[in-house]
C-alpha cells in the first residue's frame, strides 16, 4: 500500500524579485520574508493589511490572499504556489 504522505501537497512557492535569480521557498521560508519586508513598511502598508494589527497575521493575511506587493517604482516582488515532483 503507497504511504499516503507522499501525496499530500507541500507548498512550496516560487518567489521572483528584482534583479534577483527565482528562489522556491517553503512556507515558512516566504512568511519570514513577507514579515521581514513589512516591518519595515508599517507606515506604508497596502489598505488591506492596514486594519491588521500584528504583524504575523499581517504577512499570513499577505502570503494567503495575494502573490505580489508592490515594493516601488521598477521593484516587485512575486510569489507563486508550485508542486514539485517527488
Amino acid at each position: 500500500m503507497p504511504d499516503t504522505l507522499m501525496y499530500q501537497p507541500e507548498e512550496t512557492f516560487v518567489v521572483l524579485e528584482t534583479d534577483r535569480p527565482e528562489v522556491f521557498l517553503s512556507s515558512t521560508e516566504l512568511l519570514g520574508k513577507l514579515k521581514d519586508i513589512l516591518a519595515n513598511r508599517q507606515n506604508n502598508l497596502p489598505a488591506d493589511l492596514q486594519k491588521i494589527e500584528s504583524l504575523e497575521a499581517q504577512a499570513q493575511h499577505l502570503m494567503q490572499t495575494g502573490c505580489d506587493l508592490d515594493l516601488g517604482p521598477d521593484r516587485y516582488l512575486q510569489w507563486y504556489v508550485v508542486r514539485l515532483e517527488k
